[in-house]
């Protein structure tokens, strides 16, 4: 696409970000909302807004190549980015679920799925290339110095002498030879069986013209049903139902390739030449767009110093002249209305910007005689202060006291649901004014290439330019300021500086408190002497930092669910689909470990649990974290920190290691395997791996991490009922629950994986009885499945023997499926959780109100205040 199309795109999610600012920041403040529902459906309509405006401005901003429009676009992006996760945040405290639905907003937002799809910015790889390439660099070369590491140890290596090797070889293929020949010799067989039948019989007689009937009947029926086949196609190409190959007239996007393959539409030809494709042409334009902006940025910030250095030298000295004019001109002011001259601004308190605030002399003498008066007057008022502490203290307490008694006009406005206050509005305003005041009307017709603008540039260095030569003026005007007062006072033979003298000790002094109150415990460095890089290849020498596999979110198949809204209005809490797991996966991990700025003011997410059958993804959500956001991946799970660093100090140094490096070299991503082990009851004496060691030190450790920390604990298991639920829901903030595929995301996961592996899926695979007879068969099972099918020797064979589906039953066939007890169960765990217990609590105070909101909880406020009656 072109300039103007991304320009366009970024002025559409402009005005829609200005409708979402009058709901968020309305001119009279909005009345709690009592109704829980309601409130939900706003959060909800919110929240699908600003997705959609996240895809337009992120698509825009991987996309402009305009380095000051960039800038402008990334202060919205993140803002936009930031308040989804603040939404988000508000539906889980208000609906007490990490999941939710809101199928029927979509249909009143005439939305799709694909719509609200959470986009990864791209930005998050492609701004630290550089640095993830010098990564990948040192972990190859870590790698290569230690050596294969794929061997089995445990198992014993056969040997074989050479000559034994060899007779294996020949008895074999004499095998394979006499299974051939039997064949043969059974086919030979049976042709003279049938010539002696024949013979016996006698030669069939047939009439020549019914011989040549039966030909041309043959012949005319293969015809007409191939033409028949032809015409069909060309109607259903006609009506848009199969692809015309990839011509030039229509271009097939992602979006429309999923659809065809989604309604069971006939697949593309194969191309043999893949670069023209139009896929590949736009993801060829994406790149040179890419390198573009890099271009544009190097040129921009050449820009910056060049113009800065200009203007210092032609307009400086002009600068500094003016400012010294206007300043030896206040001191004749001062001296004229006061008598005397006055006192120079500190530079604490701006220097001399406090006089070209417009301020006559009188009120800045004003200001410093009420500065003196009020060092004066706190003396006084500290004794009156201490008096009247315990009254107002008293007071105080009677006034709660009064209104607990009351229960009237504070508790009645407290009642409801309101928008909690937010840390990103602000930023989202300040670029949705800069767009408006310098970009929405700027004329940018003949900036064809779309490089920097200079005189925007020019308006920014003049200011930093005015700012460096205004201090440079400071010291000159100072000391100018410090020869008239001496000589004024050489000429009335006083002597001055002892204000001077006294003003130096009270700075003094003010240093000395502003050190005492930055000194804190601070944690005792293990490793002194060593550099971050020593202690990283340390860490991957032992194994604790590995290199993830190259998977993408993208590569966790799953398609949305339809029935959430309709099953909850039920009463039936529904498990989720495997597209919402995706969707929490980019809200708590990858979102806020991408961006640093957003993973400050979002609400703070230290720790994930992903749990859920085998076989669901859940290894593969962790390595998609990683690779999405660029993170450095520890391993610490039992049986790979089994035998590493053993002892009380051991751990000690383990724990300083990996957070040490993981905040040095952040974002990070610690990944526990089993995690269920560290807190359970019992370890059976045959697990050596000692899962409890980590029991103490990792929450200790855990609690350290602050907002500016990307530090993420990501922890796994498939059997969360082993462990005990309070420790184990106190180190991890979020529980996502991984369901068994429903059968759409089956229809779809076979799809996909099959064509992963190599195969075709031909109009003669049935795939939705596949998906049906799959019922609970997880991702990781139908992966195997396709692995064993889809051999090189079964691909080879596709032309001439289209691939069934009967195919695949007989490997999953050797596979146990996950039963729906076994998902009954891990449903009914996930309800004993914090978060699972208060949406119980929820769902029964609104079927008390009859799905009212707020007012079940009134009722139970009222019949414990009758209990109390009645005890007194």
């Amino acid at each position: 696409m072109s300039h103007s199309t991304y320009n366009k795109q970024w002025s559409e999610a402009q005005a829609a970000i200005g409708d979402l600012l009058q709901i968020e920041a309305p001119e009279e403040p909005a009345k709690p909302e009592k109704d829980r529902l309601a409130a939900f459906q706003l959060l909800a309509t919110m929240y699908i807004k600003y997705i959609q405006i996240f895809r337009r401005l992120e698509q825009s901003y991987d996309q402009i190549v305009h380095p000051q429009k960039r800038r402008v676009l990334r202060h919205v992006l993140d803002g936009c980015m930031g308040r989804v996760l603040e939404v988000k945040n508000e539906m889980v405290q208000l609906e007490f679920s990490e999941f939710h639905y809101f199928d029927d907003v979509l249909s009143d937002l005439k939305l799709t799925p694909n719509d609200v799809e959470m986009p990864i910015p791209k930005y998050f790889l492609n701004e630290r290339t550089k640095a993830l390439k010098e990564r990948e660099k040192l972990l190859g070369q870590i790698l290569a110095k230690m050596g294969p590491q794929d061997k089995d140890t445990d198992k014993e290596e056969i040997k074989m002498t050479l000559e034994d090797a060899i007779r294996l070889i020949q008895i074999h293929e004499r095998a394979r030879q006499g299974r051939l020949r039997a064949k043969f010799m059974k086919e030979i067989h049976e042709q003279e069986k049938r010539e002696m039948e024949a013979a016996n019989r006698g030669a069939p007689t047939l009439d020549p013209d019914v011989a040549a009937i039966r030909i041309q009947k043959m012949w005319k029926g293969f015809s007409t049903r191939k033409l028949a086949r032809l015409e069909r196609e060309e109607e259903m190409r006609f009506i848009g139902m199969i692809w015309k190959g990839f011509s030039s007239r229509r271009r097939v996007t992602k979006q429309r390739e999923e659809e065809f393959r989604w309604l069971g539409m006939i697949p593309p030809p194969a191309v043999a030449n893949v670069k023209n494709l139009p896929q590949s042409q736009a993801l060829r334009v994406e790149q040179a767009r890419r390198v573009t902006q890099e271009m544009h940025e190097q040129e921009y910030q050449q820009a910056l110093v060049n113009i800065r250095e200009k203007i210092r030298e032609t307009e400086g000295p002009d600068m500094k002249e003016t400012m010294q004019d206007q300043i030896r001109q206040w001191f004749i002011e001062c001296r004229d209305a006061l008598g005397k001259f006055p006192e120079y601004p500190a530079e604490d308190e701006g220097g001399s910007k406090s006089i070209f605030l417009e301020k006559d002399p009188a009120e800045v003498e004003a200001e410093l005689r009420d500065k003196e008066d009020g060092k004066d007057k706190k003396k006084d008022k500290k004794g009156k202060k201490d008096k009247k502490g315990k009254k107002d203290k008293k007071k105080d307490k009677k006034g709660k006291k009064g209104k607990k008694g009351k229960g009237g006009d504070d508790e009645e406005e407290e009642e409801g649901w309101k928008l909690a206050p937010s840390q990103f509005v602000l930023p989202i305003q300040e670029g949705t004014d800069t767009y408006k005041s310098v970009w929405q009307t700027r004329d940018e017709s003949e900036n064809f290439s779309q490089k920097h603008d200079a005189e925007l540039i020019k308006e920014e260095k003049r200011k930093e330019v005015e700012e460096d030569v205004r201090i440079q003026v400071d010291e000159l005007m100072r000391q100018e300021l410090k020869n008239l007062k001496a000589a004024v006072d050489r000429d009335k033979g006083k002597k001055g500086g002892k204000k001077g003298k006294k003003s130096g000790k009270k700075k003094k002094k003010g240093k000395k408190s502003g050190k005492k109150g930055k000194k804190g415990k601070k944690e005792k460095d293990l490793t002194p002497d060593k550099t971050i890089e020593e202690l990283y290849e340390e860490l991957v020498m032992e194994g604790i930092i590995i290199r993830p596999p190259r998977l993408q979110l993208s590569d966790y198949i799953g398609e949305y669910s339809y029935l959430g809204t309709t099953l909850r209005q039920a009463n039936i809490e529904p498990m989720p689909s495997l597209s919402d797991v995706r969707r929490l996966v980019a809200e708590f991990g990858i979102l806020p470990l991408g961006s640093a700025s957003v993973h400050e003011k979002a609400p703070l997410i230290k720790s994930i649990m992903l749990t859920g059958p085998r076989g669901t993804g859940k290894r593969l959500l962790a390595y998609a974290m990683a690779n999405e956001t660029g993170a450095n991946f520890f391993d610490l799970s039992p049986t790979n920190l089994a035998g590493k660093y053993p002892g009380k100090d051991g751990l000690k140094m383990l724990m300083h290691l990996i957070f040490k490096v993981g905040r040095a070299l952040q974002p990070s991503i610690f990944f526990i395997s089993d995690c269920e082990k560290m807190f359970k009851k019992k370890i059976p004496k045959t697990d050596l791996s000692d899962p409890k060691r980590l029991k103490k030190e990792l929450p200790k450790s855990m609690k350290g991490v602050k907002a500016d920390d990307r530090l993420l604990l990501v922890g796994s298991t498939r059997c969360p009922f082993d462990g005990e639920m309070k420790p184990l829901t106190s180190l991890y903030q979020k529980v996502i629950l991984i369901p068994r595929p429903d059968y759409a995301s089956r229809h779809l996961i076979w799809r996909k994986l099959i064509t992963k592996h190599g195969g075709i899926v031909a109009n003669s695979m049935d795939i939705s009885s596949l998906a049906k007879i799959t019922d609970g068969y997880t991702m990781g099972h139908m992966d195997q499945a396709c692995s064993q099918v889809l051999t090189d020797r079964r691909i080879s064979q596709q032309a001439k023997k289209a691939l069934q589906s009967v195919e695949f039953i007989a490997p999953l066939a050797r596979i146990d499926p996950i039963y729906k007890e076994e998902e009954e169960a891990f449903k009914g765990w996930y309800a004993k959780t914090p978060l699972g217990k208060k949406r119980a609590k929820a769902a029964q105070g609104d079927d008390e109100d009859g799905g009212g909101g707020g007012k079940g909880k009134k009722g139970k406020k009222g019949k414990k205040g009758k209990k109390g009656k009645k005890k007194k």
